[in-house]
C-alpha cells in the first residue's frame, strides 16, 4: 500500500453510460451510488433522457441506485426524482459518513456496492473509506468551479502514479471483483 493508494479507483472507466452493469448484477453486485455532475450530467444541468434512461434500466436489472453529492437539496432533489433513485445531499464527501447512510437506505452492504464518479479527492476517497469498490469516470465536460479546476492538477499526478504502479499494460488488467478492464483516461 502506498501513500496514494486510498485515492486509487477499483477501476476507471470511459463512462458511467458504457458500464456493463448486467454482468455486474451477475456478479452479485446489487448496490449502485452515483455522483451527479460531470458523472452523470454536465456540471449543474438537470437530469436528461440518458440519465433517465439509465436508471430505468438498472430498475430493470434490479439494482438500488442512489445519488449522493455534496450538493445542496434544490440541486440532487429535482434529478433524483427525475431519474427515479433516491438520494443524499450535502453528503460530505469523502466522509465515510454518507457513504455507510446510502449502503443503509438502500439495504446493500460495502460488498456488494460499487460507487461511481468522477473526482478522486471527493467520490474514490470517500468510497474506498467506507470498504467500497469504486468506479473513476472520465469527466463528461469541464469544470466550472475553481475548487474542483484545482483539485484537477493534484488529480493528475495521483493517475499517473496509479498508472506507473499498474505497470505498463495496466489496461489489460481488470479489477477482479468487477471484471471491468481499465479504461486509460487522459484528463485534459
Amino acid at each position: 500500500m502506498g501513500l496514494l493508494s486510498p485515492f486509487y479507483p477499483s477501476a476507471m472507466v470511459s463512462s458511467a453510460y458504457d458500464i456493463p452493469y448486467e454482468e455486474l448484477y451477475k456478479k452479485g453486485f446489487r448496490g449502485l451510488i452515483f455522483d451527479i455532475d460531470n458523472t452523470l450530467v454536465l456540471h449543474g444541468e438537470p437530469w436528461d433522457q440518458a440519465s433517465r434512461l439509465l436508471f430505468e434500466r438498472l430498475r430493470r436489472i434490479g439494482f438500488h441506485a442512489l445519488v449522493l453529492s455534496n450538493n445542496k437539496e434544490e440541486r440532487v432533489r429535482p434529478f433524483a426524482e427525475g431519474v427515479g433513485c433516491a438520494y443524499l445531499c450535502k453528503a460530505g464527501k469523502p466522509k465515510r459518513s454518507g457513504y455507510l447512510e446510502a449502503l443503509k437506505r438502500m439495504g446493500t452492504t460495502a460488498e456488494n456496492t460499487l460507487t461511481i464518479g468522477d473526482q478522486l479527492f471527493t467520490d474514490i476517497w470517500g468510497a474506498n473509506r467506507a470498504g467500497i469498490r469504486s468506479l473513476l469516470v472520465k469527466p463528461l465536460g469541464p469544470e466550472k468551479e475553481l475548487q474542483i479546476i484545482l483539485k484537477r492538477i493534484p488529480e493528475k499526478l495521483v493517475l499517473f502514479c496509479y498508472r506507473k504502479r499498474r505497470g505498463s499494460n495496466y489496461r489489460k488488467h481488470s479489477d477482479k471483483e468487477t471484471g471491468i478492464r481499465h479504461y486509460d483516461q487522459q484528463r485534459s
